[in-house]
């Protein structure tokens, strides 16, 4: 593990997350890019030092350089030693019954050039409907192929959609596209960019391109609501 990933395991510690999928979900991004940013995986610059330092109470340049930098509130730099953790003296309780439903898993095993896959109603398995799409008749999740949206989407994540959600720029959507009169649905998971009477507009990441499709072509473009391991 580099240093700098060493510091931000410190600083999680020190703010009160045990465990580094907490901490993720605290700060609203994937547990995957968090997890590679902390155990050395992947590299994190200065914006990202900055909003970890922001969420963990440390000097971003502590987290980036080391030696020198203080926490923001005037203390020490985190302990190079982890901090000890109770045992947890919680009780369980009788279960919770809520509303749950589940929903079906569209996708392939191997995506095409741009994380394509077909859409032929094949149900890969089915999941519990998150509680935000727990009234959604129509809700539907979609398993990602490729790496074509990494970091935001890894292979093999699930993406939960809401159908009915209106569909603005930068939200991020499932666009099924018929490329042939009569051939069969292609899906691809990307970023809106905009739709028209003469195209749709969607951006990847990985490698960095926009695709764009006749409007004639277009079936639908649904709405991401959240995504994650299930």
């Amino acid at each position: 593990m580099s240093e700098k990933a060493d510091r931000l395991r410190q600083a999680r510690i020190s703010a009160g997350f045990r465990f580094a999928s907490d901490a993720a979900n605290a700060l609203g991004i994937v547990a995957s890019t968090y997890r590679a940013h902390e155990n050395g995986q992947n590299d994190f610059d200065l914006d990202e030092a900055d909003f970890y330092g922001r969420k963990f109470n440390v000097d971003p340049y502590w987290l980036m350089r080391g030696a020198g930098h203080t926490q923001t509130n005037g203390g020490s730099a985190p302990s190079a030693h982890p901090v000890e953790v109770e045992e947890p003296n919680a009780t369980i309780g009788a279960s919770v019954l809520g509303k749950s439903k589940k929903i079906p898993v569209f996708g392939q095993a191997v995506g095409g050039v741009d994380g394509e896959f077909l859409m032929n109603g094949s149900v890969l398995f089915e999941v519990l409907a998150p509680p935000v799409l727990s009234d959604i008749s129509e809700a539907y999740a979609v398993c990602v192929s490729g790496e074509s949206m990494s970091p935001r989407y890894e292979d093999g994540e699930i993406c939960f959609v809401d159908p009915g959600r209106r569909v603005k720029k930068g939200d991020y959507v499932i666009a099924q596209i018929r490329l042939e009169e009569d051939g069969a649905l292609l899906a691809y998971v990307k970023k809106f960019v905009r739709h028209n009477s003469s195209e749709l507009v969607l951006e990847q990441f990985n490698p960095a391109k926009e695709l764009r499709f006749d409007a004639r072509t277009v079936h639908s473009v649904h709405y991401i609501a959240l995504a994650g391991n299930a």
